[in-house]
């Protein structure tokens, strides 16, 4: 049997598996991932991969190569319904950011801009990134089984070629291996909620649509036909490469059995709902995939946790599942390397738990109650499961009428496509999640309620925030002060009259042993406030300080300089690391305290 000793074991290697590899081992862990499969996705799945996200994949060094492979982001800013590519257009809306409305929302937002690069492009980024770091990926080793010990996780695996035994021996592991995770069954994880709401068929297939698309260009298009058996006729086809490879994605009932995917079946299908009986159609695959509404109320357990689809399990409406699975990845890594130094208490996990379960109810719920409001626009048209397809083209037809019912049915129509920013302009969403746990430390200011959080984002500096975007300047060379942070080190952010917290920056990095950076923003110092947007946002006086963790959120903020900052920076930095009281005893730091340079 072959033995393998490793720092932290992945098991699972899709967008969660590979994004935690990939922050564990720049930090020096060492990480083995494996994947069942004999290889990265085989097909188009998440693709739409949102500002916060790309923060992430910027501090990780991947953003340039995952901007270089996507769909530009110029031609993913609407959503278009219709009842066919050929025929009448139902309505269009702006998506992303795209209006002008909320343009500057999502520019004012974050130095990155949002994308659409579909996951088997994505995956092979993020590969690329976790081997250069130094972490090994396995394909076709299947997990058989796992348990704990007090000071190290034992798993046995298969060689599905081979059919070789494999056990890996870990101090801690995570479960990034999906819907049917085999870490959920063999730790107990407990998943909550509803699975199989509902059955979809997806087709990728390559077909030359850009005489219909290449005018309204867009990442979504949702055709919207009469007739129907059990849901309304409908299919969503999403752009993989503009304008001849898709995916189309059909709803189907599995009591008429499984759908038919021979090449000659999905052809017709295409044709038809493009409108188009001389249409170009090549199959590449077909897959079968279920409408989930489930989360785990608790993500780890000892050495043990969760993440991405082990831990929550919900439609694609809103583009939340990848950017979700990479979020988890994203607090989790710095927890582990910590707990991997002893620099960490074993708490940090808990505090995982107590900082993405609530994430994940969100996520789950907000996916699919935006799902349910896609079906507001056939509801508006009046077109509802069992009709005819003469009933159903009635009520298509009665949309374009100069009659009261024509009236009705146009402001019904409205109504359900702004419902539809919910789905699709939801930066509150994407961006406004606040952590709350015991490793954050808490102050009594209230953050200023908006009108809707869902929609809008508003950034503050409130402990467990993630850290505001404005653009600074240092040297000639502008950057964000999300720049100034990350990179698996704790940093202090501070301005004119902070040289307090900067010593006892330094001090308190060699005392306990982690990596500490210090950064003045101001007039002459490290970094400068060329547009005074810091001055408005930051939340605290010149002379105060932002502790802000690896993965950019906030766990502490003196609103002032202190008598004692040593003193009340060893306090915070205690509760950051989930130390119970005092330094820790691991040893030096790996790194010093330095300028974020």
């Amino acid at each position: 049997m072959k033995n393998i000793d490793v720092d932290v074991f992945v098991v699972g290697a899709g967008p969660t598996g590979l994004t935690t590899a990939a922050l564990l081992a720049r930090e020096g862990a060492g990480v083995t991932a494996i994947t069942r499969y004999p290889g990265l996705a085989n097909s188009p799945r998440a693709h739409i991969i949102n500002q916060r996200t790309m923060e992430v994949f910027r501090d990780l060094g991947v953003e340039d190569r995952v901007i270089a492979s996507a769909m530009p982001a110029t031609l993913m800013g609407q959503v278009v319904w219709a009842e066919s590519f050929t025929g009448p257009e139902i309505a269009r809306r702006r998506a992303w950011g795209a209006a002008a409305d909320r343009r500057s929302d999502y520019a004012g937002a974050s130095p990155c801009d949002l994308t659409n690069i579909h996951q088997h492009v994505l995956e092979p980024i993020l590969c690329e990134a976790a081997r250069e770091y130094g972490a090994d990926v396995v394909f076709n080793l299947e997990l058989v089984s796992m348990r704990q010990e007090d000071e190290r996780v034992v798993s046995l695996c298969r060689d599905r070629v081979t059919g070789e035994r494999v056990r890996v021996v870990s101090r801690y592991a995570v479960g990034a291996d999906g819907d049917n995770s085999a870490v959920c069954r063999e730790i107990g994880f407990e998943v909550e909620g509803m699975m199989g709401l509902g059955h979809m068929v997806n087709h990728w297939i390559k077909a030359d649509l850009s005489p219909y698309t290449a005018h309204r260009p867009g990442a979504l298009y949702q055709v919207f036909r009469p007739g129907g058996g059990a849901t309304v006729d409908n299919a969503v086809f999403v752009n993989v490469r503009p304008w001849d490879e898709w995916v189309m994605s059909v709803p189907y009932d599995p009591a008429g059995g499984r759908p038919d995917t021979s090449a000659g079946a999905v052809v017709r299908t295409v044709r038809a709902y493009v409108g188009d009986e001389s249409l170009d159609v090549r199959p590449v695959s077909s897959s079968t995939w279920t409408i989930n509404e489930a989360h785990a109320e608790v993500m780890h357990r000892g050495r043990v946790v969760i993440a991405g689809n082990a831990a929550h399990r919900h439609p694609p409406a809103g583009g939340l599942g990848a950017n979700t699975c990479v979020q988890d990845a994203f607090n989790l890594a710095w927890k582990l390397r910590l707990l991997l130094d002893g620099r960490g208490g074993e708490s940090l996990l808990a505090a995982y738990t107590e900082e993405r379960a609530p994430v994940a109810r969100q996520i789950v719920q907000r996916a699919n109650t935006s799902l349910a409001a896609l079906m507001a626009i056939p509801a508006a048209l009046g077109l509802e499961p069992g009709q005819s397809v003469e009933e159903g083209q009635a009520r298509l037809d009665a949309r374009l009428a100069d009659t009261p019912e024509g009236v009705e049915c146009r402001r019904r129509l409205a109504e359900a496509v702004r419902m539809q920013d919910y789905n699709f302009n939801a930066l509150g969403v994407e961006l406004g999640q606040r952590y709350s746990s015991a490793t954050i430390v808490p102050d009594e200011t209230v953050v200023q309620p908006v009108e809707d959080p869902e929609l809008f984002h508003v950034a503050c500096t409130t402990p467990g925030a993630p850290l505001p975007h404005v653009w600074l300047a240092r040297g000639g060379r502008q950057l964000s002060s999300l720049d100034l942070v990350g990179r698996g080190r704790f940093t202090v952010l501070t301005g004119i009259g902070g040289d307090g917290w900067r010593d006892a920056a330094r001090v308190l990095s060699e005392e306990l042993g982690i990596a500490l950076d210090t950064v003045a923003i101001g007039p002459c110092r490290d970094v400068e406030d060329v547009y005074g947007d810091w001055a408005s946002i930051r939340g605290i006086e010149e002379d105060g300080c932002l502790l802000v963790r690896p993965d950019h959120h906030i766990s502490f903020r003196a609103m002032r300089g202190s008598g004692a900052p040593e003193d009340v920076l060893r306090a915070a930095l205690t509760t950051s690391l989930a130390h119970r009281a005092g330094p820790a005893d691991a040893g030096p730091a790996r790194t010093g305290a330095g300028s974020s340079a």
